[in-house]
């Protein structure tokens, strides 16, 4: 949900922005402030489940984490991932926020996320550093990756998903 303003946020302004009085969180996404719902339990477990494999698989390559901020490009911009996957020199180098994307971003579909919200976020991640993009359908048990060259695959119960830093994650672990 957008709050109403009659300009453009920007991120220094975002930063002095209040916290919210019950905890959520909010994304300046393009200079326009959004109010993020809280994870449901199945989000929440999802996110959980890929976090132990992408860390189980990652090693020493990065770190692996979830509700992850970052500033992927300009200053009007500043987006939460539901889990990420940074390479350690990445991980190490960051100040106060992560410049540009994740190397890996994953986005768990939720009831509140639009189409237009989830391809916006896929194109701005893959045009400002992501390797891949993941969308991760609960209900259809289906991971689509996307490339920053613009190739795209789904995969589906039975398959593996290959992994740029090693190994591999089947899907069905993702949703067992």
């Amino acid at each position: 949900m957008a709050t109403t303003s009659t300009r453009l946020m920007t991120f220094e302004e975002f930063e002095k922005f209040p916290d919210h009085p019950h905890g959520l969180r909010y994304e300046l996404r393009h200079g326009e402030l959004f109010l993020l719902p809280p994870p449901i339990h199945k989000h929440y477990r999802i996110q959980h489940r890929l976090i132990r494999l992408l860390g189980r698989t990652a090693g020493s390559a990065g770190e692996v984490g979830t509700e992850f901020g970052f500033r992927p490009r300009g200053d009007r911009d500043y987006r939460i991932a539901d889990v990420v996957f940074l390479a350690k020199e990445r991980w190490d180098s960051i100040d106060k926020y992560l410049a540009g994307s994740p190397d890996l971003v994953v986005e768990v579909l939720s009831p509140s996320n639009t189409e237009t919200e989830i391809r916006d976020k896929q194109k701005l991640c893959l045009e400002n550093g992501s390797r891949e993009f993941w969308i991760v359908d609960t209900d259809l048990r289906e991971v689509e990756v996307s490339t920053a060259d613009g190739r795209a695959v789904i995969y589906k119960s039975g398959q593996e998903i290959p992994l740029f830093f090693g190994g591999r994650i089947a899907v069905d672990e993702i949703f067992s």
